[in-house]
């Protein structure tokens, strides 16, 4: 592999490991300058299009080749990533940015009530007082957004008056279902009045009285056999209920420093979020190197003292976050107040939005660390390593391992990850349904997995690993040379088995064969390497068999959860849409269903979300 020069980016080894997860990216040169800021439903996806070998203006190419780093932050949705997108770009006016920003005028949307057949409308600048104005929003972009949205339906109309007045015929809005056509009389005033007031109360912000509205609305039409107006209020339901979920970037309100800790047998990271006037307006993670301790209460509180009084910062806001609770967090509000002259709490325990806070915060953590440990330079020294403690003639250049899957031998599956020198290669994990083994029989499974797995590649005449990693003791390992001797490959064999507590760092590793013991200290970064591809092995194992035992199940989902009868099954059926969509809710969304209590959710969700 021809290395890269040590002043460009590696975007491909970046984009392999990069989150397909909602967020927002931001680019540095090589002077650490912020460059650009962007927002993406799906940040892989978005942040590949850079990299194009076609298609892209001068523009993009510019600052393609200017880009010597790039930083992602997660959110919960797309809205939350364009909220933080714009609180960056106003705060740091990023030189590929600048022409989309525009400090003088926010965007509001109008409803244009002086005209007898109002519409709604992008406006900036002076105001007609007898118009009404909603806002004001963060960008243009999202105006027109949620204006595509309310078209969808409430379907007021959006054409100029010019060409409203001019109309003979009913427009193409009409006929895909985003316009009623009062242009040509096709709704009566009453009716676009309806939907006016429908408008005016989801642009005021009570989705929850408009649902209740629209919901009896629904049951009218029902009831007099209208089923094309039902199904048109059904719609408008499924859709109010999708943007009433909560926005966490701007949930509450006050000033809050927010920290989550990550910590995995292959590194820490601390992920910081800050939040001013109930948004927030940055992030950062970092990669503290460890001492001699070990636990995450002792780690944060470390960190937090150097990063508030060692640095002595300008600034500490009165309340600090920590989603796991420090050593002695008495000693440092103590030590903060002397610090900034004002009391400082420090919470880990918390509810409603500040919950949220570090429930984001967790997440971004645990994404960072993931992108640094398949960092091509932390996965070289890793796997040098790792070929010294094997003593392996050469760097092996694939390796691939095996884990089992099942709920009491339910839907059993078996995964196959593969990691390069550029670190996990998920282009190439593969999963296996097993069958024909009695349940529960893991070492059967195992068995079946591998002799399948390179029978193939034998009859594909394919690329072999160059190391062979199973998770499991000694009856996996020898199911593993089982198979390699059945089909006369020699590859070297490592096997994992769980220490007594099952934490990690305590597992006993088998090489080449059961008798043969290696022992790796904690620190070690061939154990880490190890620990990090059978933990993507095991998470990519209940994937599947989580998918495989869902469909199983999909058509009884609902049917077997505990307390929950036919009345709760249908207001549930009736909230969501599907089972399917009851299944992607969170506790929150479940508990919002009439009937359904706080605890009664969370039952719910653990039903359906049992591995």
């Amino acid at each position: 592999m021809t290395d890269q020069p040590d002043n460009s980016f590696d975007h491909k080894n970046f984009l392999r490991n990069l989150t397909v997860k909602p967020g927002v990216y931001r680019m540095y040169n090589a002077n650490n300058d912020l460059l650009y800021v962007g927002k993406a439903k799906n940040l892989k996806n978005r942040v590949s299009s850079y990299f194009r070998s076609r298609g892209l203006t001068n523009k993009t190419v510019a600052l393609v080749s200017h880009i010597r780093s790039i930083e992602v932050t997660v959110t919960h949705s797309e809205i939350e990533a364009l909220l933080l997108e714009q609180t960056l770009i106003k705060n740091h006016r990023p030189p590929y940015n600048i022409l989309l920003v525009d400090d003088k005028s926010y965007p509001y949307i109008k409803i244009s009530s002086s005209h007898q057949w109002p519409g709604l409308y992008v406006h900036r600048g002076a105001k007609n007082t007898k118009d009404e104005y909603y806002g004001p929003y963060p960008s243009a972009s999202a105006v027109r957004e949620s204006l595509i949205l309310m078209q969808k339906v409430f379907r007021i109309r959006q054409c100029e008056d010019s060409v409203f007045e001019n109309r003979k015929k009913p427009c193409l809005q009409y006929q895909i279902k985003r316009c009623k056509a009062p242009c040509v009389g096709l709704v009566s005033e009453e009716e676009n009045e309806r939907d006016l007031e429908k408008t005016r109360a989801f642009l005021k912000g009570k989705s929850q009285d408009l649902i209740i509205h629209v919901e009896k609305e629904m049951d009218d039409a029902a009831q007099k056999y209208d089923y094309e107006r039902a199904a048109e209020y059904r719609d408008q339901l499924l859709f109010l209920r999708k943007v009433q979920e909560q926005q966490y970037v701007t949930g509450g309100k006050g000033d809050v420093d927010v920290f989550a800790i990550e910590k995995q047998a292959s590194g820490v990271c601390i992920h910081f979020l800050m939040v001013r006037d109930g948004r927030m307006i940055g992030s950062r993670s970092f990669f503290p190197k460890l001492g001699i301790e070990d636990d995450e209460r002792l780690i944060m509180m470390g960190f937090l003292a150097q990063h508030y009084i060692a640095k002595q910062h300008g600034d500490c806001p009165p309340l600090i976050l920590s989603n796991v609770p420090l050593a002695d967090s008495a000693w440092l509000e103590a030590a903060l107040k002397e610090q900034y002259g004002k009391n400082i709490s420090v919470q880990s325990s918390v509810r409603t939005n500040n919950a949220k806070w570090l429930e984001l915060a967790k997440t971004n953590a645990a994404e960072q660390l993931q992108l640094r440990m398949s960092h091509g330079a932390q996965v070289t020294a890793r796997l040098e390593a790792l070929q010294e403690a094997l003593e392996l003639e050469s760097i092996p250049a694939r390796i691939e391992c095996f884990d089992i899957s099942h709920s009491s031998g339910e839907a059993t599956t078996a995964s196959c990850v593969v990691f390069d020198r550029d670190g996990p290669n998920k282009s190439l994990y593969r999963k296996f349904n097993i069958e024909g083994v009695t349940a529960g029989d893991d070492y059967a499974a195992m068995q079946q997995a591998i002799h399948r797995r390179y029978a193939r590649l034998q009859k594909e005449n394919a690329v072999l690993p160059e190391l062979l990693i199973v998770d499991g003791g000694k009856g996996q390992m020898a199911m593993a040379q089982q198979v390699m001797e059945e089909l006369g490959i020699h590859i070297p064999l490592l096997g994992i088995a769980k220490g007594e507590t099952r934490k990690p760092g305590l597992e006993t590793l088998f090489f080449n064969s059961i008798d043969h013991i290696i022992t790796l200290p904690n620190h070690s970064q061939a154990l880490h390497l190890i620990q990090h591809i059978r933990d993507e092995a095991h998470r990519f194992a209940i994937t599947g068999h989580r998918a495989r035992r869902g469909k199983a199940r999909i058509g009884s989902v609902l049917d077997d959860i505990p307390q929950v009868g036919p009345g709760r099954r249908r207001a549930l059926i009736r909230h969501f849409g599907s089972a399917q969509a009851v299944k992607s809710a969170s506790v929150e969304e479940i508990g919002k269903v009439t009937g359904i209590s706080k605890s009664l959710a969370q039952s719910i969700y653990d039903f359906l979300h049992t591995s």
